[in-house]
């Protein structure tokens, strides 16, 4: 009893993990379940299991909430289908010794990931035209694959490609992006089951896991609006590190003072890593606060404009001369109302 209330909680946090930065519920879990003693194919089975749950709820949340392109969900999904259900096949037949390492190996690059990501500022890019199946198609080939083989990684292997291309808003790639997973975890599930075995599956661990994550989704809601995804990513990545770290350094037979030596480097990089976002976000915090600070007066000039402009239209219909001054100071002032809107988007976008 003690050790599914210990998985349901593991599937609390990833998820809570997931609503706040859109991706990473299986690289969480995965993580913890490693932690926990379960064997690698069998982790990796029974989160995506789980997933199959989680993924449907976030896509019909966010098909409500107008957050999917059924397009780029079509293009992504069915590749993505086939490199799941490939890696799912081929972490089944290799042993539990061969395949720790390997899954480590993928969990802590994607680690790594997320904390050079999230320690950098996070900036809004645009960019015209729309995105290609010649783009989608191998993207989603290789989330899935590594999604299966690692136990997590469609999230931070696809959703980081989509933002960086600029063609979709933000919510529209999450969105997107958790909507396809499900077909990814069901076609994992289905190689996992040819592989394994029903067997294969821990079903008290999906029910735990599925019960955490379906508890923590409103939670999870609530959080994305006070924790700064800036510093969480950063945060969580480094957890993810460390805790990958020693089961590449037990693989590696490395002993004496290696492992202590490597534990404080990593130590030391995540630190780095969490302050560089604390940075970034105060940063970001007080461009914002300067923006908003800017608007006000600007939307005020550009009311007083405006009802002068009207005045001296009054005037030219009754037949009197305008002094000319009316239009130009509209123009002037709606230009830098929309530098501000503009600025004001853009600090948003940074602060995560």
């Amino acid at each position: 009893m003690r050790k599914l209330l210990v998985l349901a909680l593991v599937g609390l946090l990833a998820q809570l993990v997931d609503g706040a930065l859109g991706m990473a519920y299986g690289l969480t879990s995965s993580t913890l379940l490693l932690v926990a003693g379960v064997a690698p194919a069998a982790a990796s089975a029974s989160v995506h299991l789980a997933e199959i749950g989680t993924t449907l709820a976030a896509g019909v949340s966010h098909w409500r909430f107008g957050n999917v392109d059924w397009k780029v969900v079509g293009r992504i999904a069915l590749p993505g289908a086939i490199g799941a259900f490939a890696g799912a096949t081929f972490l089944s037949s290799i042993s539990t010794e061969s395949a720790a390492p390997w899954m480590a190996a993928i969990l802590f690059t994607l680690g790594a990931y997320l904390l050079i990501r999230f320690s950098r500022p996070l900036r809004a890019n645009r960019a015209g035209g729309r995105l290609r199946s010649r783009f989608l198609a191998p993207l989603g080939l290789v989330a899935g694959f590594v999604d299966a083989t690692g136990g997590g990684g469609w999230g931070p292997v696809a959703t980081p490609a989509l933002l960086v291309s600029g063609r979709m808003e933000p919510r529209k790639v999450i969105g997107s992006v958790d909507t396809s997973e499900f077909v990814v975890a069901g076609a994992a599930s289905i190689g996992f089951l040819i592989g394994l075995g029903s067997e294969g599956f821990l079903l008290p661990t999906v029910a735990a896991l599925l019960v955490g994550g379906l508890i923590a989704a409103p939670i999870a809601a609530w959080l994305v609006r006070i924790v700064p995804a800036q510093v969480l990513g950063a945060v969580i990545g480094g957890v993810i590190v460390l805790t990958n770290a020693r089961t590449l350094l037990r693989a590696g037979e490395l002993g004496g003072p290696v492992p202590a030596l490597v534990y404080a480097v990593l130590a030391a990089g995540w630190v780095a890593a969490v302050t560089l976002a604390v940075r970034a976000l105060r940063r970001a915090r007080r461009a914002r606060a300067t923006v908003d600070a800017a608007l006000a007066p600007s939307g005020a000039t550009a009311s007083d404009a405006a009802a002068s402009g009207a005045a001296a239209s009054g005037a030219t219909a009754s037949g009197a001369v305008p002094s000319g001054a009316a239009a130009p100071a509209v123009a002037g002032a709606a230009v830098p109302a929309a530098e501000a809107e503009e600025s004001r988007r853009l600090a948003a976008a940074v602060e995560g």
